[in-house]
């Protein structure tokens, strides 16, 4: 049987990508941002390729801030920076 493989939007390409080549970034209720590696994190995801390219462009654009209406602190940047392959 061939399982269905989940697929997520990134918000800086815009690709459709398997959930596995994608980092999800949470805010919980509380409001506080997190990179979330497992992707199973309570709270509002959004999804960036791991890619130095998608980083960037979502920093540079602040797509990040405006899908989860939070300014996103530049630490967040760095810690996604670290799981670029």
């Amino acid at each position: 049987m061939v399982r269905k493989i989940p697929l997520r939007r990134c918000v800086a390409t815009g690709e459709q990508l398997p959930k596995k080549e994608l980092i999800r970034i949470v805010k919980n209720k509380e409001g506080e941002v997190f990179v979330d590696p497992t992707g199973k994190m309570n709270g509002r995801g959004a999804y960036l390729k791991r890619s130095q390219e998608a980083i960037e462009l979502a920093k540079k654009n602040g797509v990040l801030d405006k899908s989860l209406a939070i300014s996103i602190p530049d630490s967040i940047y760095e810690e996604l920076m670290t799981y670029v392959k």
